[in-house]
């Protein structure tokens, strides 16, 4: 039991020594490929909103916050979904599942992250602090989804795209049009590679009875993740016209393009190892963008 006192305010965190692999697995630090894909948005609304490289200050802080935020949402899915990943292949040897950790050590792990992020916001304007509260709640209510929607990867989307509007925010205190437009293709992509996800797990979760994408989609799952693909790339093709972007950011556009193409080879067929595959490569198209948006302010 560790306590943390701030202003005349304890807290007491139900924290073990002993389990710090534990909660090292848990907050999926050994599989940083979700920290990439929340990462990679956040610098497009950095750079975008800077129109080249954002203040180190800042930059710091939502490198920070993107690690916090995402270790805090690994925590309470894990936490949610505590009494039925054992029953799913991929699933079964999390910390909770097995567990190796027990559930008031995650909610405190996860309240320790709230609170951390929280002391980031701190050193940013109102406007920002005030949108985190969404983000929050996004982070939060996510996991819960798939118990009432097919469509808990819409709200995972707008959790790691929110970071977008929050950048546009910090750096220009105001979220231009074309910043939710960026939000919006990333909702896209988001929605896409998570549904990959979902199709690894969709032949346990519909004898658990775990509602999302995958499952809505059906027979339809591939074409609709190339349908959403397209969607992201010809959003992100207007905010190139919004933005006045040179030919580093469209080059870039093409590459991902051909990384789709990539990714649908791998998902056609619908197995485990592809659609898990081609989620994993998924961030390599958010890190194109990204260098495609760098270059194309520092050559301009």
């Amino acid at each position: 039991m560790h306590r943390f006192t701030t202003q005349g305010i304890t807290m007491k965190f139900s924290l073990r020594r002993k389990n710090l692999s534990a909660y090292y697995r848990l907050m999926r630090l050994d599989k940083p490929v979700g920290i990439y894909l929340l990462l990679w948005p956040t610098l497009w609304a950095l750079i975008v909103a800077s129109k080249g490289l954002p203040s180190l200050c800042i930059t710091l802080i939502f490198l920070a916050g993107v690690v916090v935020m995402r270790s805090a949402g690994c925590v309470i899915n894990d936490y949610a979904d505590r009494k039925v990943d054992g029953s799913v292949k991929r699933t079964e040897n999390r910390p909770l599942a097995n567990g190796e950790v027990q559930a008031n050590e995650a909610l405190s792990l996860f309240s320790l992250h709230i609170l951390a992020a929280f002391l980031l916001v701190l050193m940013l304007n109102w406007q920002t602090m005030a949108l985190s509260v969404v983000a929050l709640l996004l982070a939060a209510s996510y996991p819960f989804m798939k118990r009432y929607t097919h469509l808990p990867q819409v709200v995972l989307g707008a959790a790691f795209g929110w970071a977008i509007p929050m950048g546009f925010m910090a750096v220009m205190e105001t979220v231009p049009a074309y910043g939710w437009w960026l939000f919006a293709a990333n909702l896209c992509w988001t929605v896409a590679y998570d549904t990959m996800y979902a199709m690894v797990d969709r032949d346990d979760d519909i004898k658990i009875g775990v509602k999302s994408t995958a499952v809505l989609f059906g027979q339809y799952d591939v074409a609709i993740i190339v349908a959403l693909q397209a969607c992201m790339l010809a959003i992100l093709l207007a905010v190139g016209q919004m933005i006045d972007a040179s030919w580093p950011y469209y080059v870039a556009l093409v590459i991902s393009a051909l990384l789709f193409y990539r990714h649908y080879q791998f998902i056609k067929g619908r197995t485990r190892e592809g659609c898990f595959t081609a989620f994993i490569e998924n961030h390599r198209v958010g890190l194109v963008i990204t260098l495609g948006l760098l270059l194309q302010y520092w050559l301009a």
